[in-house]
């Protein structure tokens, strides 16, 4: 299992000097390259070589930066005609769609440029890195991490790692194969069920309410709409400053949301059962005032960080269609639209149970998970004689 692991890197004037040119060289040599590619309709990395490598040799790169340089283009385009084929830029004759296939690719100047072993070496035992520079090779650059990071990095890590600048600092985002976990078979299986009004509620009885987070949001999103009026350049400066900072907010709430979840399931020998939201944003219908709420909470994030930890815990975890859920009894599986009386309240039309509307969702949720892993299992009879 691949994760990606940031330290800090803690530079001296002249090494950040040195970090902050390198990184403006290679994205302007990959502009550059972009241009060639878009120009002269390069479709693969080994001809694209051919037009630009000496060019970008006799710039001053070495050979491996002018090889990164390359590939970086070349996944570059290769992302954007994925999107262009999921339509994710609009339909074929759509304004948005031909702005994006009328240019060539522009890279930020603090765009990440990637580093393999040969132009990056770990020094754990210091905390440092050697790192090669259009000024040369810089070594004794510290970097500073937590206790686990560090260790992660010690034992697995492998592959390339990517330098960033971000608001005047340094960042290496390192890539990390870690081992997934066997897998134990579960006695019973935990169901999730994900929301904005609570952010999730198991079936075990664990509820996260988004009402502190919701209040945040609207807060920061007034913020922002105050600042933007002034257009002053102190308003421009702050809201540079807090620009990522509801994304911190929310990843963090979203880590500590996922811990809980996967260290209830492993302390009870239970698997997690998911929704597949997939595509909720586009399937759903909403009015204008809810459509910011919708569009600015992490399903897919929350998602990706219970399926990661579960998989470095050993948790099973399986998806399952979150179709009728909300309107199905937990405990007599009666189907009425009618049954979820408002946002809070479950009353079954059927055998008149009233409960929590969420939790007897993650119920559902839970039996249905419960149904696709038995599905899914290799059979325990015995073979005929």
């Amino acid at each position: 299992m691949k994760i990606v692991t940031q330290v800090k890197l803690l530079p001296e004037a002249e090494q950040a000097a040195a970090l902050s040119a390198t990184l403006r060289t290679v994205n302007d040599l990959a502009t550059w390259v972009s241009e060639v590619a878009f120009a002269s309709e390069v479709p693969r990395e080994y001809e694209l070589r051919k037009h630009t490598y000496q060019h970008l040799k006799a710039c001053g790169l070495g050979e491996q930066a002018a090889q990164h340089v390359i590939k970086k283009v070349r996944d570059a385009y290769t992302a954007l005609h994925a999107n262009l084929k999921a339509g994710n830029y609009g339909k074929a004759a759509s304004k948005r769609r031909r702005q994006v296939e009328s240019k060539p690719i522009m890279f930020r100047p603090d765009a990440a440029q990637p580093y393999d072993d040969r132009c990056l070496s770990w020094q754990y035992d210091t905390q440092t890195v050697s790192i090669w520079t259009t000024a040369g090779r810089v070594k004794g650059v510290r970097f500073a991490c937590s206790t686990d990071a560090l260790k992660v990095l010690q034992q697995d890590r492998k592959g390339e790692s990517d330098l960033i600048e971000r608001d005047g600092a340094f960042y290496l985002i390192a890539t990390c194969d870690i081992p997934e976990a066997d897998q134990y078979e579960p006695d019973s299986f935990i169901g999730v069920d994900l929301g904005i009004v609570n952010i999730a509620v198991t079936s075990a009885g664990y509820q996260a309410a988004g009402r502190g987070l919701n209040r945040y949001r609207k807060r920061q999103l007034a913020l922002r709409a105050k600042l933007q009026k002034k257009r002053t350049k102190s308003a421009k400066r702050r809201l540079k400053e807090r620009s990522r900072r509801e994304q911190r907010h929310v990843k963090n709430t979203n880590h500590i949301i996922a811990k809980t979840i996967v260290t209830e399931a492993e302390r009870t020998c239970a698997g997690i059962s998911l929704e597949e939201l997939k595509g909720i944003r586009q399937r759903v219908r909403l009015r204008k005032p809810q459509r910011v709420t919708l569009h600015s909470w992490a399903f897919a994030q929350l998602g990706d960080f219970i399926v990661y930890k579960a998989k470095r815990a050993g948790v099973p975890l399986v998806f399952v269609d979150p179709a009728y859920t909300s309107q199905t009894c937990a405990e007599c599986g009666h189907v009425d639209k009618r049954n979820r009386v408002d946002q809070g309240l479950f009353i079954c039309r059927g055998c008149g149970v009233v409960a929590h509307a969420d939790r007897n969702a993650s119920h559902n949720i839970a039996q249905r998970g419960e149904s696709v892993w038995n599905a899914g299992r290799e059979s325990r009879v015995p073979a005929t004689p």
